[in-house]
């Protein structure tokens, strides 16, 4: 069974979201909480929130066990793009450009395999 949440428009780039997912993809749930908690990136407090819904509506909605939850699949997309400029000498304008992210999260359940005892 799979659990995917979406946060959309998150005002932190994709770059620098990806270098915190890396860190992650493919965790235990509570190993992955724990890093997000101690972790000093800015996308540290958003992509926890993140997880924490994702686990919420598992074990709420699902029924499904939170010691058997892995974080399965997570990326970071490119949102909207606000587009702002910033005032130069001689008339000129110089772009910027506020970049946006969607981050998708999907969490599984471990299959258990059962060994045969002899």
């Amino acid at each position: 069974m799979e659990v995917k949440v979406q946060l959309n428009n998150i005002r932190i780039t994709p770059r620098k979201s990806r270098q915190l997912i890396d860190v992650i993809r493919g965790k235990d749930v509570d190993k992955a909480r724990a890093l997000l908690e101690f972790t000093v990136k800015r996308a540290a407090e958003p992509v926890l929130k993140l997880l924490n819904s994702a686990v919420a509506s598992a074990v709420n909605d699902l029924k499904l066990n939170e010691k058997n939850l892995y974080i399965s699949k997570i990326t970071a997309d490119e949102g909207p793009t606000l587009k702002r400029s910033f005032p130069m000498s001689r008339g000129r304008a110089y772009p910027i450009m506020k970049r946006t992210s969607h981050i998708q999260l999907t969490l599984s359940e471990k299959k258990e395999v059962k060994s045969k005892n002899k």
